[in-house]
């Protein structure tokens, strides 16, 4: 596995609670005027935090660990928006939902830190993407990763706008 890929993945953790702790925390649930441009999903700081955590956890793992133990699956994309809405991400604790997203990294990690090379050419469909290899998930997580690091910076960028 690239090694750049992995230590992007180890370091996000950390990234991510820095760009977080950069937004103050009444606006936490601060929406812009208009999304236009935002390079992720159209979420607040929290709902940014709580999108990462489950994605982690019911996307991720879940579509990584499938790939590995079925034939070609069909791994299913996760409603964003609806997710919030049931899991409520505007109601949620900062400090639990990092908590729960370094302990879910550290599981992808070490799930990752196992895979041979066999394992790592599994192969699944993953819905908007079509055919990927297990590799290819976890150069997808990462990018998932940097766009929600964009996305709180777009964030505090329009939070500084006049």
């Amino acid at each position: 596995m690239n090694q750049a890929t992995l230590l992007a993945l180890a370091i996000f953790p950390d990234q991510l609670e820095q760009f977080y702790a950069a937004v103050p925390v009444r606006r936490a649930n601060w929406t812009p005027p208009s999304w236009d441009g935002i390079p992720s999903e159209m979420l607040t700081a929290i709902g940014q935090f709580c999108h990462v955590r489950d994605i982690e956890i019911d996307g991720y793992q879940q579509r990584i660990e499938r790939a590995l133990t079925e034939t070609n699956p069909h791994l299913p994309s996760i409603d964003t928006y609806q997710l919030a809405k049931d899991r409520n991400y505007a109601g949620a604790n900062a400090a639990e939902a990092l908590a729960a997203f370094r302990a879910a990294r550290r599981r992808t990690l070490d799930t990752i830190a196992s895979l041979d090379a066999a394992q790592l050419e599994r192969r699944a469909v993953f819905e908007g993407y079509g055919w990927v290899t297990v590799r290819g998930l976890i150069h997808y997580l990462c990018s998932h990763d940097q766009q929600h690091l964009a996305g709180l910076q777009w964030l505090l960028g329009k939070m500084e706008s006049p």
